[in-house]
Parts: structure tokens; sequence; C-alpha cells
């Protein structure tokens, strides 16, 4: 597979570091005496010299042998005494536009945690955006030190059929992005009910990935383990990262899937299997880790992939094992090893230096050989990106929310009590539940019922004005008072609005109608919080602390409100997720994820 993300190619360079190993030119930079980690062999080699040319590692002094013939007058020494030397982390599966920040600022954010590389798939962006907005995506991405390798989304819409998105990206879309620089494999393949059905736009994006020589990454929720997922496998998927317990880990590593190990910030699934899969002596070379959503108070107050490392090492897990699944693991899967992934010869110098393999604080961070942050700081600062327009204007809702908006018609039911379908939240966890509960019916009309936790969502159509449709529902789990609405509302990221009365429900879309999109809670009529996301709705364009202040100034507020959840935010925003089971709200209905078919909101 062709590479640009390395500082110089390896054939342009291989005859200088073969100078440098043999003492012939000196080195640009030597690092000494560190504990280097070596996740080929699952060793810790002390005192270890590593230099480095090009941006690549030239040489290894192990054991008796050092690094000093590699040193010129010019060459800048780095004593790492104590410290140890792993291969710089990398994400698996990540969504930047969860952390409501651009590529640049999220590189900015991630980058002095130790990660040298992300593999993300922009697919928030594609759904509002499209394929231009995916480029504009890299175009910002680009202007950083991190190495951000795009799987472009596959999925927009996630499922057909069942929601409205702002874009649509086909089969064609997908063979011409598998041409473009920083492209190594298609994103999650959401769409498996469509590749089970042999559904034609989800078989030929497989395909044309395939014919580029890319892998296909996943996304299997399904607790069939038999012939759906031998089917999924089958047909070129090679990697998941939704599973909901071992078993359905072990199910996928024996099939040959590369499984990726989930911590994100809401999504805590390490926890549900990890302790097993160590106990269970499995072999782990296809087992990847991956963060998959981030808010940005994530990122700012735990870390990225130190985070996700630190817990897996506090779950019983080997921290060497640990960073293999963060680093060799993961350039094997996504046929780079020849570049990154460990540090050896040939190999890109992107290295970090951590005080101590359980708390994988980073000293210093470097990529291509080139020191991009130390001590917690990048040594960075990209200016603002210049968004287009067509991503600064996508509100377009086509009405002013009132009210009245929000009268769920009781379709002719005296008053009293109607029996409907609801949606049950389970706090740290993608998964819903379909569950019947009663509410009041007053005036012809459905109402809220919160002191029994049941609240009204609406979803409305942002992307086609006037034409778009809109939804009624119901949700338990959050135990809040008043209202809060959101445009990151997974896939399609059309307005969601849930609350227990009408009046403060309207104020919310209003608020996020005229800003732009974005999050804002509402009580008794008054906005108590607002993150405003101006970039398609989902991204700000401020620092990642600004932005972190005013989600934890969301966070306060959803507290104040009466939730208790962990990050309710990110849970609120998958109640439209249409392939994940077993009850979504999209802007069409209730869709049953099981199914794939439309539901009534009332029972019979």
């Amino acid at each position: 597979m062709r590479n640009n993300f390395c500082k110089t190619p390896l054939w342009e360079c291989n005859d200088e570091l073969v100078r440098v190993a043999q003492g012939a030119r000196p080195a640009d930079l030597v690092i000494r005496h560190a504990n280097l980690v070596s996740v080929t062999t699952h060793e810790v080699l002390p005192d270890t010299d590593i230099a480095i040319a090009r941006g690549r590692v030239a040489y290894l002094g192990l054991g008796e042998h050092t690094a000093e013939h590699c040193i010129g007058p010019d060459t800048q020494v780095v004593d790492a005494r104590g410290l140890y030397a792993a291969p710089g982390l990398m994400d698996s599966h990540i969504h930047i536009e969860s952390a409501m920040i651009g590529p640049a600022e999220y590189a900015r954010a991630v980058v002095p945690h130790g990660t040298t590389g992300i593999f993300c798939d922009p697919h928030e962006v594609g759904n509002v955006a499209g394929m231009e907005g995916v480029r504009a995506m890299f175009d910002d991405a680009r202007r950083t030190p991190l190495k951000a390798m795009m799987t472009p989304p596959s999925c927009v819409p996630a499922v057909t059929g069942v929601e409205d998105t702002g874009a649509e990206i086909t089969a064609a879309d997908i063979a011409d992005s598998m041409a473009w620089d920083n492209v190594v494999g298609l994103g999650e393949m959401m769409n498996f009910p469509g590749i089970l059905a042999g559904e034609k736009n989800a078989i030929d994006e497989v395909r044309e990935t395939l014919k580029a020589d890319r892998v296909v990454t996943g996304h299997f929720p399904s607790p069939d383990r038999d012939r759906g997922l031998n089917a999924y496998v089958a047909a070129g998927v090679s990697s998941c990262h939704e599973s909901g317990g071992f078993d359905e880990v072990l199910a996928k590593l024996r099939l040959g899937m590369y499984v990726q190990l989930r911590q994100g910030s809401a999504w805590l699934n390490l926890p549900g299997y990890l302790p097993q899969l160590v106990a269970s002596g499995v072999d782990t070379r296809l087992c990847l880790l991956c963060s998959d959503d981030n808010h940005p108070h994530t990122l700012v107050d735990e870390g990225h992939m130190d985070r996700i490392l630190r817990t897996a090492v506090e779950l019983g897990l080997d921290p060497v094992t640990a960073l293999q699944m963060a680093t060799i693991n993961c350039a094997q899967y996504f046929g780079l090893a020849h570049d990154m992934g460990s540090i050896t010869p040939g190999k890109c110098a992107d290295i970090v230096l951590l005080d101590d393999l359980e708390g994988f604080h980073a000293r210093k961070v470097f990529i291509d050989g080139e020191l991009v942050a130390e001590d917690g700081r990048a040594l960075f600062s990209p200016s603002p990106y210049e968004w287009p327009d067509f991503m600064t204007h996508t509100m377009r809702l086509g009405f002013v929310p009132t009210p009245e908006t929000f009268r769920f018609d009781a379709c002719g039911r005296a008053d009293g009590t109607a029996r409907v379908r609801a949606m049950g939240i389970e706090p740290g966890d993608t998964l819903t539940r379909d569950i019947v509960v009663e509410v009041p019916v007053r005036d012809g009309a459905l109402l809220a019922d919160p002191g029994h936790d049941i609240l009204k969502v609406c979803v409305f159509d942002r992307h086609h004005g006037e034409a778009g449709t809109r939804s009624q529902g119901f949700v338990t789990g959050f135990g809040i008072h008043g209202a809060l609405a959101q445009t990151v509302s997974h896939d399609a990221h059309n307005l969601l609005v849930m609350g227990d009365n009408d009046e403060d429900m309207a104020l919310a879309a209003r608020t996020l109608a005229e800003c732009g999109g974005g999050e804002v809670a509402v009580a008794d009529g008054k906005v108590l919080a607002l993150v405003e996301l101006p970039v398609c709705g989902l991204m700000s364009t401020e620092r990642v602390e600004v932005v972190a202040e005013k989600v934890a100034g969301a966070r306060r507020a959803w507290e104040q409100m009466g939730c208790t959840m962990p990050s309710p935010f990110m849970t609120m925003g998958v109640m439209s997720l249409a392939c994940v089971p077993e009850l979504r709200l999209t802007n069409r209905g209730y869709v049953n994820c099981l199914t794939f078919e439309m539901e009534s909101l009332l029972v019979e």
C-alpha cells in the first residue's frame, strides 16, 4: 500500500539509513538510554539507544551496543534515562466530530497524550455535507503533524429507507476516494443488514475497497454469531468495534476478524469483556484499541489513548500487550506495518517517551523524528481553519418551532392514559430497549410523565427545509425536568429534541435553529447552557479547552435538571442511530433495529 503519511518514503532515504546505521553518516537525532518497549517481541529492553535520520529509525543500540557511532557534531541527543520509549499510539477507530472540534484542533488535543496516528471515519460530516465536507476535514488535518489516516464513510445514510440525511455517498464515491492519498480503508460498514441482504450499493462499496487493496472496517452489533456473522466476514469486512460481551469478542476473533476493543467517553466497553479476555489466554494479535467517540472534556481532563491504556492495565491486561494493541496490531491491520507501529530500523520515528507503563504519561512525543509535544503541551498551534460556507449554514428547518409543534396527537384516545412505544436507555451503552409504557392523555394529546421518567422526543429533518419530515416518540432513563436539544444526533444529525413540556422544547429547538446547531439545555423557560457548533451543527471553531468548558457547563445543567448518567449528551445523540438495536427514532418515525421495519407510536 502506498503511504503518504511519512516525512520521507523509505525508498527515498534507505541508502542514508544504511550509512547512519554503520556510522558513516551522523544521525539527526539520537535518543539514549531508554527502556525500549519492543512490541515485536513483547519485551522491555533496557538502556537502548535509538538513532534517527530523515524521520526514520536507522539503528537500535541494544545490550552492550550503543549509538555513539551515530552521533556527529550536529546530532541532537536526548537523554531518556528512566523513561520508556514506545511506538506512537494509534486509535484504530475514531470520529473526530464527536469531540466537537475540527481535525487540526483535535491533533493539538491528542498528540501531547502520545497519539501519533488516528484512523478516522468522518461519517458525521459525511451525513451533513457529503464527500466535499469529508475533503475539507482532511484539508484541515494536513496542517498538523498528527497522522490522520482516513476511512471514508460507507453508510450515508446509515441504513437506507428509514431516515433522511443531508447527503448520500455511493459506491462510485467510494471508488473515487480510494485514489485519495490519505485513504487506508472503508469506514465502518454499519449497514450490516444491507450486506446480509446483498444490497447492491453496500456490496459494491466493499468491492471497490477490496479492489483497491484496502481493508473494510465493520460494525456488527447483531447477536447472530452464526450465519449472519459468517456472511458479514465472508463479504470482506475484517474488523468490528461493536461487541457487547466477551462471547461476541471471541466469536469474531475465531472467524478471523480484528476486534477493536472500545473505551470512549460514553461507550465504556472494556470492563465488560477485557478481564474475561485476559483470563481466557486467547491470542490477542487481532485485538486493537479504539475510542470511537470522545467528548472534549475527556480529551482535556483524562487523555486519549493513554487513558485507554491505563484502563486496560487496571483491568488486568499486561502493559506491553496493551501497547501492542495500540501500535503494531493496528499498523498490521491497516497494512502500514512496514512504516509504522514499532520502533525498529526503517520505520517512521513516531516515538513517545513515557514515565512508566502504568500511567502512560507522555514526557516527549516525536512524529517522524520531530519533537511535537512535551510534558502535556503541543509544540504546534494551527490557526483557525476557514470552513467553506456550505458547511457553516446547515440548519434548514423550514419553520419556526413553537409549543404547538410539540403537541402529540392522541388519535382520538379519551382522556386518561394510552399505551405507547418508548426507547429504554441503558447508561454507558449504545443499546436501547423497545418497551411499552403508559402516558397521560389530556385534551386529545399524549403527554410526558416526568414522575415516571417518561419524556417526549421529536426528530426534525434539518436538511431539506419545508420538504423535511418530523417524528414523535418517548424515552425513559434520563430523569430530567425541562428540555434538551442537539444536532449531534447520529447518524443523520437531524434536530433532536427531548423534554417534559412543550414550551421548553420549543425554546430549545429555536435556540439551535438560530445559532447553527449544537447542544442546549432549557428549564423553566430559561437557557441553562448552550454549546454552539456552527460547522455542520457538529463542530466548534474554538479551542478544545473552551469547548470542553462549555460542554462541562452543559453537563452541570444536565445534573441540575436531574440526570445522573455518564456522558448523557452522547447517550441522547444515539437515540436516532438506526443501525444499533433495539428501537430508534429518526425523522421518519420509530425503527425496529432488529427487523428494520417502521413501528407505530401508539400500541393497541
